[in-house]
């Protein structure tokens, strides 16, 4: 996790509470400005529950102040003063300029400093080169927010970096809650008020990128907010992202996310809103290396693993997509549609080649397009020639659309009650076809609840039946291309999907270390690797099972194991800095006798002295074969912290790749959900004659993983648990082999 953030939890400060959490009285971390008490936080000391900033004032302020105020035509000051007293007047704010040497500024008296100010004010914006002065300023005239438009800090680099540091040091010394700095004016844009509907609240750390989104107003669509978060020395995307979903007039929530500040914090804003079922869509910069290293150098901050910001995201259904096109088309739909009525999906054309191909994209979206049945099959070929397929999709031959028949096959459609969503793809504009095609659309999508997307494919896009009836439709969802309309499509279905089933990890993440805890902790070795034989102990701590085994530094004694455990037995070389036992020829498998474990015994030992490998002994264990081979293990992200992977295992891991991730807490189900994501997962349900393996079971050491990733936190720096052996249906899941890493502590650190 991320240092002393306003806000978020350190390291420090995590085992704290802690020690709250295990009964001990000591007042918890600050928590924006509060103070936590244990049923707000986790067994690591980490928050449990989003806080929520009142940020009202922040958006309609009674009073603010423009503290470097300018009226000299030309100069950048000048243009933003003149904007914000038009801001100002729209939300019915008292805007008092700060200057130290003018009387006045565009006619309106001037205030030499802040601490001439007449009154408290809600908001101050810095028009200042240097904001950390006038941040002191302002905390001893109690302003509430501040923005500073200021770059030059974390995203140039360790000097900028360290500025930023103080900057946000003054701000929590404070109690300004900040905006910025290299932020800008997308705040105080002028929205329209005249746009009916739930509104789209926009969230970007760059504002260019915001700005197609912000343009949807021109096609109808509201907007209520815009956050431009820039370095976020203080608020964060996770601070709007949580007022956002509290706001009864926003409808979805899109955001731009270059590099997140702090993992958990987004993690918790997304549940609010998962909770009060506010759609999220996102586009997060960093899927490939070189945007990740831009993203960086735009806003200094970490982007993290891409593949755990995509598990993290779908685990709170947060939306994510790639382009400003897509944010734009998927936002506005999940804002305006109603939950859907059914999930499938019906593909309508005048064209049985555009009905074609649009089917087979749908399809290969993960959109499901039901055969309609053979009822009504017959009522549509009363009004469509027999000759053509009405099966789904559903291809009118063109005619119909130009009399009264178009409407009553759109009813009809629509009337089905496997079908929650008509697609309609207009592949150019052919008038007077087209024209009545898409007024029949809109008339009954006024009439129906479900859903009705319309795709205009004319490159113009001037047609008066487009901008005029199409976007003049608040119940038809239009689209300038198929693709996004089958993402926009598909995230609608899944959302209310999620939405409907949804129970927050969060609520049942525990509070209190389990017995475990305590035992686990007595074999931990800072700053080291645990031998296979340790690390398996920490295992047993946790209820995993490992096979029948015993350590042994003799040949006599590795005879007397074998014969305990029981033949055939395979004999591994364990100590603190062996990682990859096979490759040194460390592991042999398959003994059947006294005179073999003898002899590997000896030829283990003599390898390890040959590699000066350490050894505290050599391990003779249970043989297990029958099963499949998986991985599950613990890693730290630089942004959410423990992170639990499952994977299909073995020593062809590196090569096969076929891995998941989750970060803690989650539950029975999300584990599940974990299997579902893996290429083999075939493999688990038997292959080839093979019988299924116990998914119950894996499922069952996942969440005891999952356990020990809250319990011991950052103390466990990795845990790689390979292969662990999932048996037939019913006989259960063994830890063959365990590699577990130890983070140094402060007094173990080089």
């Amino acid at each position: 996790m991320l240092g002393s953030t306003h806000g978020t939890l350190t390291t420090d400060s995590r085992r704290a509470a802690r020690v709250i959490a295990c009964g001990e009285q000591r007042p918890g971390p600050a928590v924006h400005g509060r103070t936590a008490d244990a049923d707000d936080l986790d067994v690591s000391g980490r928050p449990l529950y989003a806080d929520v900033p009142d940020l009202d004032r922040f958006f309609r302020p009674e009073s603010v102040a423009v503290i470097g105020a300018s009226d000299t035509e030309g100069r950048p000051n000048a243009g933003i003063t003149r904007q914000l007293i038009g801001w100002a007047e729209r939300v019915g704010a008292r805007l008092y300029p700060v200057h130290p040497t003018r009387d006045s500024v565009f006619g309106i008296p001037c205030t030499p400093s802040v601490t001439g100010l007449p009154e408290q004010v809600d908001l101050a914006v810095l028009l200042v080169s240097d904001p950390l002065p006038v941040v002191e300023e302002l905390a001893e005239a109690k302003a509430k927010y501040a923005v500073a438009f200021a770059s030059g800090f974390a995203e140039t680099g360790a000097e900028g970096a360290a500025a930023q540091a103080r900057l946000a040091a003054a701000v929590r010394r404070s109690g300004i809650r900040l905006l910025g700095p290299n932020t800008n004016l997308n705040a105080f844009e002028r929205f329209r008020d005249d746009l009916d509907g739930p509104a789209i609240a926009l969230i970007t750390q760059s504002g260019h990128q915001g700005r197609p989104v912000f343009a949807l107003q021109e096609l109808g669509v509201r907007l209520s907010h815009w956050a431009p978060t820039g370095n976020e020395a203080d608020l964060e995307t996770a601070d709007f992202l949580s007022y956002f979903a509290e706001r009864p007039e926003v409808g979805a929530i899109a955001c731009y996310v270059e590099g997140l500040k702090d993992g958990r914090s987004f993690l918790l804003a997304a549940d609010r809103a998962a909770r009060r079922k506010v759609p999220v869509v996102a586009v997060k910069v960093g899927r490939t290396e070189t945007g990740a290293r831009t993203a960086a150098s735009h806003t200094g901050k970490l982007t993290g693993a891409d593949a755990v910001v995509d598990a993290a995201m779908r685990q709170y259904g947060v939306i994510r997509v790639d382009g400003l096109d897509e944010l734009q088309d998927t936002a506005t739909l999940l804002a305006r549609a109603r939950p859907p009525r059914a999930d499938g999906v019906v593909v309508y054309s005048i064209s049985g080649g555009t009905g074609a191909h649009v089917a087979d994209l749908a399809t290969t979206a993960g959109l499901r397009l039901p055969e309609l049945s053979e009822a009504r099959q017959d009522e549509l070929h009363q009004w469509i020639p027999p000759y053509l397929s009405v099966a789904n999709p559903v291809d009118n031959g063109g005619h119909p659309v130009g009399d009264w028949r178009g409407r009553r096959i759109i009813d009809s459609l629509l009337a089905d009650p496997a079908v929650g969503v008509l697609i309609c793809p207009v592949t150019g504009p052919f008038p007077p076809l087209s024209d009545r095609l898409v007024r029949d659309l809109v008339d009954a999508a006024e009439a129906s609840d479900k859903l009705v997307c319309v795709v205009w494919g004319s490159p113009a896009g001037t047609e008066p039946a487009y901008r005029e009836v199409l976007l003049g439709s608040s119940r038809v969802a239009t689209f300038r291309t198929v693709g996004n309309c089958l993402t926009a499509v598909r995230a609608y279905l899944d959302h209310h999907r999620f939405a409907a089933d949804y129970h927050s990890p969060f609520d049942e993440a525990p509070r209190v270390p389990s017995p475990s805890y305590r035992k686990a902790r007595e074999l931990f070795r800072p700053g080291q690797q645990l031998s296979e034989h340790a690390a398996k102990q920490l295992l047993r701590t946790y209820g995993i099972r490992v096979p029948r085994e015993q350590l042994v530094t003799s040949a006599a004694a590795a005879v007397r194991a074998a014969g305990l455990v029981g033949y055939p037995v395979v004999m591994k070389a364990s100590g603190a800095r062996i990682a990859h036992k096979t490759e040194l020829g460390l592991v042999k498998v398959g003994l059947t006798s006294a005179a073999q474990v003898r002899d590997a015994y000896r030829e283990l030992t003599d390898i390890a002295r040959c590699e000066e490998v350490d050894l505290d002994g050599v391990l003779v264990c249970q043989m297990v074969e029958q099963g499949v081979e998986m991985v599950v293990g613990i890693s730290h992200d630089d942004l959410f912290g423990p992170t639990v992977t499952v994977g299909l295992g073995g020593v062809l891991v590196e090569v096969l790749r076929d891995t998941a991730v989750r970060v803690p807490p989650f539950g029975e189900e999300q584990a599940r959900d974990l299997l579902t994501e893996l290429r083999g997962r075939a493999l688990l349900d038997g292959v080839r004659g093979r019988p299924p393996a116990d998914v119950d079971a894996l499922v069952e050491v996942v969440l005891r993983v999952q356990r020990m990733a809250l319990e011991l936190g950052d103390d466990l720096a990795e845990l790689d648990i390979n292969p662990l052996m999932v048996l037939p249906q019913g006989q259960g899941a063994v830890a063959l082999d365990a590699l577990a890493v130890c983070r140094p502590t402060a007094e173990h650190t080089p």
